[in-house]
């Protein structure tokens, strides 16, 4: 009986000692791995406002303007520069998307506009934003929609994009 007690703990030591430690071991967890593209991005990329926090203008790349925004920080400030004029309704920085309320300018009663800006990328390009400019007249006491024209929206995104180099070229010289 104490022969085969001095067995099986031989065994038992042998066995143990094969066995290779849990923190050596990696699981794989394929569960929660990421299965698309965009969720490969996601999880390269990190949380939403970046490990350093929320930074609005010129904390990125020099050259890119990203910081911790999901849209071009340049592209953001210098739409939010253009649009000051009239009054916001919503501000998304990490969307990149802008919505101002209607504005009516004192000098053409009777007509307003509401513009809807979308930043579409991280990188300062002339393709980043988008704008769309709805137009209002009155007629007989009430607003009626009117098709506003594009050479509004064209010299509106000329207006954002100058700006942005200006806020570009001023970084770089501090």
């Amino acid at each position: 009986m104490r022969k085969l007690l001095l067995l099986c703990s031989a065994a038992l030591l042998l066995v143990s000692g094969c066995s290779s430690d849990e923190k050596d071991v990696q699981q794989v967890d394929n569960e929660n791995a990421p299965k698309s593209q965009i969720e490969t991005r996601k999880v390269r990329n990190g949380k939403i406002t970046g490990e350093d926090g929320i930074t609005i203008v010129g904390h990125g790349k020099k050259d890119e303007g990203g910081g911790a925004l999901g849209v071009n920080s340049y592209l953001w400030r210098a739409t939010l520069d253009t649009l000051s004029f009239m009054p916001l309704v919503s501000a998304d920085p990490f969307g990149g998307v802008i919505i101002t309320d209607w504005y009516e300018d004192p000098k053409t009663p009777g007509e307003r506009f509401k513009v809807n800006a979308l930043i579409l990328d991280k990188s300062l390009r002339a393709d980043g934003v988008k704008l769309t400019v709805f137009k209002q007249t009155m007629e007989h006491g009430m607003w009626r929609d009117q098709k506003a024209s594009t050479r509004i929206e064209q010299q509106l995104e000329d207006t954002i994009l100058t700006r942005a180099r200006q806020l570009r070229v001023a970084q770089g010289t501090k």
